[in-house]
C-alpha cells in the first residue's frame, strides 16, 4: 500500500519538497501537508487493503490515522527520505462519548510515521489536522525535523488526552 512509486505521489511530494535543500526540511513539509491537508476521519477505518493505498488515501483528501501515516511514508520515500511505519496501543482519554461507546477509547493499532534524520529515527505523528485540534481544544502536533512529534498526553486545558499504552516499534 506503500506506494512511494506511484506517479501521483511522486508528483506529490516534488511539488510539495521544491526548494527543500535537506531532508529534515522535507519532511517537515510532508509533514505539515498530510496533518493539515488530509483531514484526520475516524469514519475512513476499513479492513479492506486497497482502502490503505497512497494513492486513494491522496485522492480522498482525508484518512484516520493508519492511513494518513500510509501516504505520509510514501511521500517521504518519494522524497528520497527513508520512512517507515510504526504503531502504538493508545488510550484517548478526549474520545466523544458516541464513539467510546461504539469502538471503546483504546485504539490498539495507531498509527505514525518514523523518519531517518541525521542518523537516527524520529517519530512523527500527523494524525489530528490543525483545525480539528483547535475546535476541540487539542494541542496539534508539530514537528521540527529534529525531534520526536507524538500525541500530547494533556489537551490545551491540562486535561488527560492521549495515553501510550504501549509501542510496537519496527524492527532493523
Amino acid at each position: 500500500t506503500i506506494e512511494s512509486t506511484h506517479e501521483k505521489i511522486i508528483e506529490t511530494a516534488a511539488k510539495l519538497t521544491t526548494g527543500c535543500l535537506t531532508n529534515e526540511d522535507k519532511a517537515v513539509k510532508l509533514f505539515y501537508f498530510v496533518r493539515d491537508s488530509i483531514p484526520y476521519n475516524i469514519h475512513m477505518i476499513s479492513v479492506f487493503i486497497e482502502d490503505f493505498k497512497a494513492s486513494r488515501i491522496l485522492e480522498w483528501g482525508k484518512g484516520y490515522c493508519v492511513q494518513k501515516a500510509v501516504l505520509l511514508t510514501a511521500l517521504a520515500r518519494a522524497a528520497n527520505i527513508p520512512s517507515r511505519l510504526a504503531f502504538a496501543c493508545i488510550k484517548n482519554h478526549r474520545v466523544p462519548a458516541h464513539i467510546a461507546q461504539k469502538m471503546s477509547n483504546v485504539f490498539p493499532r495507531h498509527g505514525y510515521n518514523q523518519f531517518f534524520l541525521n542518523g537516527k529515527w524520529v517519530s512523527a505523528a500527523a494524525t489530528f489536522d490543525k483545525n480539528l485540534c483547535e475546535k476541540n481544544g487539542f494541542p496539534s502536533v508539530e514537528f521540527d525535523g529534529e525531534k520526536d512529534a507524538v500525541l500530547p498526553d494533556k489537551d490545551l486545558a491540562g486535561r488527560p488526552y492521549i495515553e501510550y499504552i504501549e509501542k510496537f516499534l519496527p524492527t532493523e
